[in-house]
């Protein structure tokens, strides 16, 4: 260390000045040696002194972190209020203490003002500039033969800066163990070998995070200045500083003068308080000019990187200050991959700063930074910066010529786009700000604006002025106007739009790069998705399905939460409609997973989900359920403004009053409904279902004619019914019309025109072509008619295969609504089996159902036949063949070998049949069998 001549330190025997009174002739400063008081107002926080107790037993503490954290109060109020059982010295350093003599002679004096007789063989530092290294091995070895352990606290050890002072701390805290144990107090990380402290445990940290005020902490603080902001002012403000202590204290003080402490914090300007004070003088102003010139223009980003802060300030230094900066606590913090960020409240009160002593730079400085992002690949990140300069024009042609539109309706950044593109004045000219207003009408599922912007946007193709007039549009442009125009198809309603703009989409989409493609998958999601919701609306099951598959499985990833969800939502309204209530039950909950997991807000959400877990809490009779899906679906994007939502709430929730056993509300609710959107076409199956709904409800006040012309033209029942016996021609039939045939028949039913109905039924009932849902209703109407003719063996025969289809999807809606004459012929011919559905026909009564047989208001049950009621869980094919084989008599060999089993397998297979029969022999099983029909 360039120490080597020992006169120049004071030899043990010479003479020297008195202690305590000065150092090199200057007069030794006692406060230095003082350990601060700690204000009235101070919060303790167990938290971090239980670290430094248990910290202190090893060589080192650390306590790292920015101005006005809170580091010097947190370890004065610790010694105060727990005091150690040997000495403890505090040294508050100086400037001055960068000369080695200075800074050793300052701690000798510290350790012997505190009471700890160093003795005068140690030795004085002879100058300021330096020290003799032979003393410091002289007070490393007295420190290390101590008896008892000695405490030194060098607070504010961040002002002593010079390398050759570090490497003797080091040499005195490496030689002096056991006995010396050191707590440094910095701004920065101090230049002692930290990763070999850390690395043996012999060392312990309590940095900048640590010492931020948690938001129970800032309460307290509050409290004990006399605020009663509540807990949403000590959220305002712990967020506002990101617990920062002492602007925490600094606000505090001001809201005190205050009347109003919550609306302070809300209108609080940073740039012009005592924060902004503190800030400027502890921080900016302590840094050279180039720091400065950086710290201020940076101030405009979130994050900033080395080389767009070279971007900023036309130098290239950008990288060294930035790490000095952090290295220093200076409110700037690293974000991994090379990117920093300052303090945000720093940043506010340095935009401040920039504009009041540079104006008009900020907004160039955006211009700048606008155009580095660009180039960089952070589109997201750019465009608010294009905004806040008043490019519009750049920020839209880079936004569409990206293909990026897409993300307004995908994505974590959809509001944050939105929020940006919403504040675009309306004169701003070219195809490419329409393009992204029309996206922003579209996004807020308004159809008729965003149509009126697509075409302004057609009616101005975009070129490059230099290009010809007879230039094609960019394949860009092209495809965003064609994805933006199949979501306007499907708000409208149309079909035709959504088809013929998604063919115009293919040509585009080759033009462009592969790989440029390929970066924005969403907008082929949102085409996909588009395509397929525009098809649900107009009935055409299949083909929907097909577009809604594709578009999950082009949904890939996190970004693509919204559009994968909104696809399972649809998808599952698809099997929903055409009666396949368990398969669109499972799809729903998928798509309520997908939400959930990718923590989609409910504006993000479709209705569509909660529509279908609406529907199928109805057909289970899970009334409450029902309602608070129906809730969530009407909070829900687009419950208004999207026909296929809207739609099915009407329809839902009339069916719901009438559930509940209020047809002429369910009525009336349906009575002022449409299924046709503004600008679109009309839907077959809402249509369908709004008609089903009325007629359920003339039915249930008793009037079967009026719910026969609720449903329109008679002659299509016959027709349906026949289309929907045979699946090879159900995609021809309109969704809802299989419903409608028994609706109708149900109706005739009522009337007692028994043989029309049976007309009607008998093509549905032959084979389950429309579902679980619609064939269980059509096969206890044809029960119904067919007990009307006294055909009882008929009716049971239909009740039993009833209960056996509908007992795996639980749908009990159906057995509810048949009315009185089910629950005489269950009591006069129980059906054996489980009792899913028997309390619910049990508590059945005047309001449990529509119809309520032959449009007689319903009766209530009776509990004793209803009791009675136990359904048979279905046998399997296999099953069905093992008991079907056991009826001929053969033995379970002779089983195995004629199907081809093992035995064991032919055994494990009459274990179930038992089960289910609850049969324990096999002749009382195949008897059981013989009596349910099922041989």
């Amino acid at each position: 260390m360039g120490e080597t001549a020992a006169p120049r330190s004071t030899p043990p025997t010479a003479a020297r000045e008195p202690r305590g009174t000065r150092a090199f002739g200057v007069p030794v400063l006692p406060t230095r040696f003082a350990i601060p008081s700690v204000p009235h107002t101070f919060v303790r926080r167990p938290r971090l002194t239980q670290r430094l107790a248990d910290g202190v037993s090893r060589p080192l503490v650390l306590v790292n972190g920015p101005a006005g954290a809170g580091k010097t109060l947190l370890v004065a109020d610790w010694l105060a209020r727990h005091p150690l059982p040997w000495p403890v010295a505090w040294l508050t350093n100086e400037a001055d203490d960068n000369a080695p003599g200075m800074f050793w002679a300052y701690v000798l004096e510290a350790l012997r003002h505190h009471g700890l007789p160093v003795p005068d063989d140690v030795g004085t530092p002879a100058r300021a500039e330096e020290v003799d290294h032979a003393l410091l091995v002289r007070f490393a070895a007295y420190l290390s033969g101590l008896r008892d352990p000695v405490l030194l606290v060098l607070d504010e050890f961040d002002r002593v800066c010079v390398p050759v002072i570090a490497e003797q701390v080091a040499f005195v805290l490496q030689h002096s163990r056991p006995a010396l144990h050191l707590v440094l107090i910095s701004r920065t990380e101090p230049l002692l070998p930290l990763h070999r402290y850390r690395a043996g445990d012999e060392m312990a940290d309590i940095r900048g995070a640590d010492l931020a005020f948690s938001q129970e902490e800032t309460a307290a603080l509050l409290d004990r200045h006399g605020l009663d902001g509540g807990p949403e002012a000590a959220r305002l403000l712990t967020e506002r500083t990101e617990g920062w202590a002492a602007g925490v204290r600094l606000c505090a003080l001001a809201m005190h003068e205050t009347d109003d402490p919550a609306r302070f914090l809300k209108e609080f300007e940073a740039g012009r308080s005592t924060v902004a004070d503190y800030l400027l003088g502890e921080v900016l102003a302590t840094q050279p000019f180039e720091t400065q010139d950086l710290l201020l223009r940076t101030s405009i980003l979130e994050q900033t990187h080395p080389d767009l802060a070279n971007a900023l300030t036309g130098r290239q230094d950008g990288a060294a200050i930035l790490a000095s900066l952090e290295r220093a606590n200076a409110f700037v913090t690293a974000a991994g991959h090379s990117w920093y960020r300052h303090h945000p409240l720093f940043a506010e009160i340095l935009r401040v700063h920039l504009r009041s002593g540079r104006p008009g730079l900020e907004r160039e400085l955006h211009r700048t930074a606008a155009r580095w992002l660009c180039d960089a690949g952070q589109l997201v990140s750019a465009l608010p910066h294009a905004a806040a300069a008043g490019d519009w024009e750049f920020a839209a042609s880079q936004f569409v010529g990206s293909l990026a539109v897409g993300r307004l309706f995908t994505g974590l950044d959809a509001d944050r786009l939105a929020e940006v593109f919403s504040a675009m004045p309306p004169g701003t000219p070219g195809p490419a700000p329409e393009l992204v207003r029309a996206a922003l009408d579209l996004a807020r599922y308004d159809a008729t604006g965003g149509l009126a912007r697509l075409r302004a946007a057609e009616e101005r193709p975009a070129r490059d002025p230099r290009d010809p007039q007879d230039a094609p549009e960019p394949p860009a442009v092209q495809l965003t106007r064609a994805v933006l125009r199949v979501v306007a198809g499907r708000l409208a309603g149309s079909a035709a739009m959504a088809e013929e703009a998604a063919a115009d989409a293919a040509e585009p989409a080759r033009q462009l790069p592969a790989d440029h493609l390929a970066r924005h998958p969403e907008l082929s999601a949102l085409l996909l998705t588009g395509l397929g919701a525009a098809r649900l609306w107009a009935g055409r099951l299949d083909t929907a399905a097909e577009a809604l598959s594709a578009a999950v499985d082009a949904s890939e990833g996190p970004q693509l939460a919204a559009p994968r969800h909104e696809a399972l939502a649809r998808l599952a309204l698809a099997d929903l409609l055409n009666g396949r209530l368990g398969r669109a039950e499972a799809r729903a909950r998928e798509a309520a997973a997908e939400a959930t997991r990718n923590g989609l807000l409910p504006a993000h959400c479709s209705g569509a989900a909660d529509l279908v877990a609406a529907a199928v809490a109805i057909e289970q009779d899970d009334l409450a359920a029902a309602g608070a899906a129906l809730a969530r679906a009407g909070r829900s994007a687009g419950a208004r403004d999207d026909p296929v939502v809207a739609a099915g709430l009407v329809i839902l929730r009339a069916r719901l009053l009438l559930a509940g056993g209020d047809p002429s509300g369910s009525l009336e609710l349906v009575a002022g409904a449409t299924a046709r959107p503004a600008a679109g076409e009309r839907s077959p199956w809402a249509d369908a279902h709004l008609a089903l709904a009325a007629s359920a409800a003339h039915l249930a006040l008793g009037d079967p004619e009026a719910a026969r012309e609720a449903l329109g033209d008679p002659d299509r029942f016959l027709a349906a019914a026949a289309r929907d016996a045979d699946p090879a021609d159900a995609p021809a039939g309109a969704p809802g019309a299989a419903e409608c045939a028994v609706a109708a028949a149900r109706a005739w039913i009522a009337d007692g025109e028994r043989a029309r109905a049976i007309e009607i039924l008998d093509p549905l009932v032959t084979r389950d072509a429309a579902g679980p849902a619609v064939t269980v209703r059509a096969l206890l109407a044809r029960a119904e008619a067919a007990d009307g003719l006294g055909d009882t063996t008929a009716a049971r025969r239909l009740v039993v295969r009833a209960l056996g289809l509908a007992r795996p999807e639980r749908l009990r809606r159906p057995f509810l609504d048949a009315g009185p004459w089910l629950r005489r012929s269950l009591r006069a011919r129980p059906v054996p089996g489980h009792d899913w559905l028997t309390s619910r026909l049990a508590g059945a009564g005047a309001g449990a159902g529509a119809g309520a047989g032959a449009g007689a208001a319903a009766r209530p049950a009776d509990p004793a036949a209803a009791g009675a009621v136990l359904v048979v869980e279905p046998l399997s094919e296999r099953e069905h063949d093992v008991l079907a084989c056991a009826a001929q008599l053969l033995s379970t060999e002779e089983i195995a070998a004629e199907l081809s089993l093992s035995v064991n397998t032919v055994k494990t297979h009459f274990k179930s049949i038992y089960r289910k029969l609850s049969a324990n022999r096999r002749g009382e099983a195949v008897r059981r069998a013989r009596e349910l029909e099922l041989l």
